[in-house]
């Protein structure tokens, strides 16, 4: 099924799994313009219905759900809140895009594609987004939401992406693939097939990397070769978020026609999830 929209608020999507919803679809929120408007996914909940997602939290109101933000694109940020301005630190910038929602070329209730514009300065396309989500059953208490992202620079001149780490402030990689996960009494645990702690696990990339809090776990894996290399972004103390970083330690360019694609599968399970368990569900997720 292929649906247009014409520039008017349009209804969330709700996605479903083995015949329950487990994710809302905000195409169009009403969010103000600091905080880079942009579509996202929240609520999404485990088969069991534990919401495993925040939304515009006190401690972070640009953190969106799941989706994709990032915080330099040719200047612009499309990630919300302040900008990382070398010598100057966090600053508050009138340089805040949006991803407009363009059309569905796909939408069903376990997933679609969109066409979506980054529009920088209200008018200008800085880049044009294919993005393609699906929601697979894996078991009983586990399912697997599938996240590929294509940017293709529409321009004659080359532009790049960075991050708050190329930009001068080590350590703060993100810029990608973003998941806020609910903030709760302790901080969750996060680990690897070989480290465990945000210290260990934080700016290396890994196969698959875990997440898990009370009564809920989350495992993300890269599911092509590019998007393996880029390192996790991982923060548990400060606040529960899991991200795969476009930009770590060099800008991303990507020249005039080009295309930029990452594919990110993140299992969604009931319960706490050991390192053979996530294993083994993240090789099924990423081969169905």
């Amino acid at each position: 099924m292929t649906r247009t929209l014409h520039g008017l608020a349009t209804a969330p999507l709700t996605l479903s799994c083995a015949g329950r919803p487990v994710a809302r679809y905000e195409i169009r929120p009403d969010v103000g313009r600091r905080l880079s408007p942009r579509p996202f996914l929240h609520p999404v909940t485990t088969l069991a219905g534990t919401p495993v997602t925040e939304f515009a939290p006190a401690d972070h109101p640009h953190h969106l759900g799941v989706g994709v933000a990032v915080p330099d694109v040719a200047g612009r940020n499309f990630w919300g809140g302040r900008t990382y301005v070398e010598g100057r630190g966090p600053t508050e910038l009138d340089n805040h895009g949006e991803q407009r929602h363009r059309a569905f070329k796909l939408c069903d209730p376990d997933g679609f594609v969109e066409d979506l514009d980054w529009i920088a300065d209200g008018c200008v396309p800085l880049l044009r987004e294919r993005r393609t989500v699906a929601v697979t059953q894996l078991c009983d208490d586990a399912w697997a939401l599938d996240f590929t992202f294509s940017l293709t620079n529409p321009s004659d001149a080359a532009l790049s992406i960075g991050s708050p780490a190329t930009n001068g402030r080590p350590g703060a990689a993100y810029g990608g693939f973003f998941w806020r996960a609910p903030k709760e009494a302790a901080a969750p645990a996060v680990f690897t097939a070989d480290g465990e702690g945000e210290s260990a696990v934080h700016a290396r990339p890994a196969d698959w990397l875990a997440m898990a809090g009370d009564g809920w776990t989350l495992v993300f894996a890269g599911a092509t070769a590019e998007t393996r290399r880029d390192p996790w972004f991982v923060r548990t103390d400060e606040y529960p978020g899991v991200g795969s970083s476009l930009a770590a330690t060099a800008r991303l360019p990507i020249g005039p026609g080009d295309t930029a694609v990452r594919r990110v599968v993140t299992v969604v399970a009931d319960g706490a999830l050991d390192r053979k368990r996530a294993a083994t569900l993240v090789r099924k997720a990423v081969a169905a």
